[in-house]
């Protein structure tokens, strides 16, 4: 008896030691496509000729993350985006290269074009891609986005969003441009073309893109999401700081606001002053 008692403990010890080999591999790897994605994504390099004054809070769920951030200079005009994939973690990090790819191809391949086309060329590709046809047994992945157009010399922003808005900050206003309530992929509501919105910018402007998960983090005193309001006199409270403070703000708000709750969804704000 004693020895079976010592074989099962031996075998369960190379169990153990077998799962732990096998987790660790597992984290490395994903590390390793965190490391790849970011990658990916803008360095700060390539918005500072153009907005001296930026910063983006970038706060994954897990080691890799289905939010991204994009920036195109082409010319005069900058091109840049906000989106939020379906899922996070490795599914959604997936669907954000494939965001930043398709983006990337419309912006080569296309001149001059207006945000809301973007957003519809961008559609048709992701929905291409996953080979979504309406019927009831496909995936219904895709992405929320909000996409801006900055024309330096005429100092007018096109913008337009798919369920992400956009937020400007002018003196002590905030100026909310809502999306189309449709996401990028199929969904359930009728598919139409994207609005374009047209915006004049004045210098100390400040252009605030983000995704949901800030305002949808539970916690403080009840639990409770955190919301729109309140994410909104917040970015009004900081739009007078130097861009590195607001990012330190933010991030120090939803760690207080999170609390002991758990981190529900990745994390992205992207805030540019117009000079």
């Amino acid at each position: 008896m004693a020895k079976k008692k010592v074989v099962l403990r031996e075998e369960l010890e190379r169990q153990r030691d077998e799962i732990a080999r096998q987790r660790n591999e597992i984290i490395e790897s994903i590390e390793y496509a965190g490391m790849i994605q970011k990658s990916l994504l803008p360095r700060r390099k390539l918005l500072e000729p153009y907005f001296p004054e930026h910063f983006i809070l970038y706060l994954p769920r897990n080691i890799v993350s289905g939010d991204l951030y994009w920036f195109v200079p082409r010319g005069e005009r900058l091109y840049f985006a906000v989106a939020d994939c379906t899922g996070h973690g490795v599914p959604g990090a997936l669907m954000s290269i494939l965001g930043l790819s398709f983006l990337n191809e419309i912006v080569n391949s296309r001149e001059h074009l207006q945000a809301n086309r973007i957003l519809n060329l961008l559609r048709e590709m992701v929905m291409k891609a996953l080979h979504q046809t309406g019927e009831n047994t496909e995936a219904s992945d895709g992405m929320d986005i909000a996409l801006c157009i900055y024309d330096r010399n005429s100092r007018v922003l096109q913008y337009a969003g798919a369920n992400n808005p956009l937020y400007i900050i002018r003196g002590d206003v905030a100026i909310e441009y809502k999306p189309d309530r449709m996401p990028i992929g199929i969904s359930g509501v009728e598919e139409r073309p994207f609005s374009n919105h047209y915006i004049e910018l004045f210098p100390g402007d400040w252009l605030y893109l983000f995704t949901d998960g800030y305002v949808d983090q539970f916690g403080g005193p009840r639990g409770k999401k955190y919301k729109y309001d309140p994410f909104k006199a917040l970015l009004i409270a900081i739009s007078h700081e130097p861009a590195s403070r607001q990012r330190e703000r933010l991030e120090k708000e939803f760690l207080h606001w999170k609390g002991e709750y758990p981190q529900v969804d990745d994390i992205l704000v992207m805030g540019m002053k117009v000079p």
